[in-house]
């Protein structure tokens, strides 16, 4: 019996091609980092080594994401996505300190750049495929939200503003001699690299630390809740995101003479209503069913036992 391959996502597709991408921008930045002795190109020579890395690891990543739930993991392993994105983030710090330590280490040893010509045109063409990849990847995070692919595409995007400060200090160098404008660049590209981590590392953290969904989405789910005529109220409304599954725990407070059926037909009804928010999304959503409002229960009110159940 012939198999039937599974299709990739756009998650993993997008993973491969940067990751392929990574790889020739790695082998051609070296190469020219080296000869040329240019901090700002071995910058982000150095940097792109490390996107092959992640991406790499990106790609294990999403793929045990999409996982379905199981008997060890029964809410799925959507944080993975999130633990990824810290270590992307880390990663990216790392290596930005390393290339201020390459400009500052350059400074002190009066270095000189060589092959300016060769090095001008090498960024040139790594600018245009590093722009193709950021448009490439933007475009998968739009469509699928998923937060490694955005990790990526906020990464390949500090690479081009590295890619277009490195080819304006190369130009610069080539007309002036001044070599003190290459370790300027690639000092101030190194902060600037280590500032864009800080986002990924936050965001990647308040997700592992269940963090409730936007402002603006809890705000919603209230509206929907708040104008159901067919609830007394509702209570202990809890949200939290892992992958792309958005998670949402809820109380809701019926009057006590209502029947199962109903009152889980009303459940369905808004457990609809909430995932129409937001299609592009998966929803795990857990209504409890409350006869009475025990948010603050007071022993003195309760729902009056039916007579037939009476002694």
């Amino acid at each position: 019996m012939l198999k039937i391959a599974t299709p990739i996502s756009p998650e993993k597709k997008a993973t491969i091609v940067s990751s392929s991408v990574a790889a020739i921008l790695t082998l051609i930045k070296l190469t020219i980092g080296i000869l040329s002795g240019s901090v700002a190109i071995l910058a982000s020579a150095v940097d792109s080594i490390l996107d092959l890395f992640v991406s790499i690891f990106n790609y294990f990543a999403i793929s045990n994401s999409e996982k379905p739930a199981d008997k060890y993991f029964n809410y799925g392993r959507g944080k993975i996505e999130a633990l990824a994105s810290v270590i992307e983030g880390t990663i990216i710090t790392i290596s930005g300190l390393f290339l201020f330590y390459e400009a500052v280490n350059k400074y002190l040893n009066n270095g000189v750049s060589k092959y300016a010509d060769i090095s001008i045109i090498v960024m040139i063409v790594s600018l245009v495929i590093t722009t193709s990849l950021v448009i490439y990847l933007n475009k998968v995070a739009k469509k699928t939200n998923n937060m490694v692919i955005k990790a990526d595409a906020l990464h390949y995007k500090t690479d081009l503003y590295s890619n277009i400060a490195v080819l304006i200090s190369l130009i610069a160098v080539y007309f002036t001699n001044l070599e003190a404008i290459d370790v300027l660049v690639g000092g101030g590209i190194s902060i600037y690299i280590i500032y864009s981590a800080y986002e990924l590392i936050k965001n990647g953290v308040l997700i592992l630390l269940d963090r409730a969904l936007e402002e603006n989405m809890i705000k919603d789910i209230n509206h929907i809740l708040e104008s159901e005529n067919e609830i007394n109220n509702f209570h202990f409304l809890k949200t939290r995101a892992a992958g792309n599954v958005n998670f949402v725990d809820v109380h809701l407070v019926f009057d006590c003479i209502i029947s199962l059926i109903d009152a889980h037909r009303i459940s369905n009804k808004l457990e609809d209503q909430i995932i129409a928010l937001d299609t592009n999304r998966e929803w795990v959503i857990n209504i409890h069913l409350d006869p009475y409002d025990d948010s603050d229960i007071d022993l003195g009110v309760y729902c009056p036992q039916p007579a037939h159940m009476k002694k």
